[in-house]
């Protein structure tokens, strides 16, 4: 039988987490439920993090890699403003339908629980990759003339808000259709919340 490495390992404790942490929130998920879970004891967990806060942190500095390259993807394509809102809201609603996991981690434990994150996390330091690739979006939507120039959070809150609350909406079997069918309007009125007035 092949050994599983050290990395395959971490990774395996890091999806187990995710989704307990999302099913469960951070103070009912406990260290042994991650390690039984994983299938490895309780101290061989603590050589991979060193407590639960330090698991709680990665977690979501992976969250916000991982859309923070996908949306550097959208942001290196050559289409219009318009267009890369509409491939965020896709990717966005796509995760919500296909790793809910994430998005409930970010909403019912990070969002949720900011004292486990002050340490290490102080302001937007992990989730900066995230941040990052949506200033750069906001900002060559402004320079080019399609986005009116206006406070970064107010822009962002405005985007991120409504797919959050969209995604609430599904999560909670709320919306009379599919997400899917959601995609193109959300992406209309969000252009036309931020869109320039000139």
């Amino acid at each position: 039988m092949a050994r599983i490495s050290k990395e395959e390992k971490k990774s395996k404790i890091i999806s187990v987490a995710l989704n307990l942490f999302s099913e469960n929130g951070f103070y009912l998920t406990t260290v042994p439920d991650i390690a039984k879970k994983v299938g490895m004891s309780v101290g061989n967990f603590y050589n991979y993090f060193s407590s639960k806060d330090i698991l709680a942190k990665e977690l979501i500095m992976y969250i916000s890699e991982y859309l923070g390259s996908e949306i550097r993807k959208i942001n290196d394509k050559d289409i219009s403003t318009e267009e890369k809102i509409y491939e965020i809201v896709n990717m966005y609603f796509n995760m919500a339908d296909k790793r809910p996991e994430m998005i409930e981690y970010f909403l019912r434990v990070y969002l949720s629980n900011r004292e486990v994150f002050g340490e290490g996390c102080e302001g937007m330091v992990c989730v900066s990759p995230f941040i990052t690739e949506m200033m750069i979006f906001f900002e060559e939507g402004v320079s080019c003339g399609d986005l009116h120039n206006q406070d970064f959070f107010s822009a962002f809150g405005l985007f991120m808000g409504y797919l959050g609350g969209m995604v609430f909406l599904f999560g909670e079997k709320i919306l009379p259709i599919s997400l899917e069918e959601y995609k193109k309007p959300i992406s209309e009125n969000i252009f036309n919340a931020l869109k320039s007035r000139t």
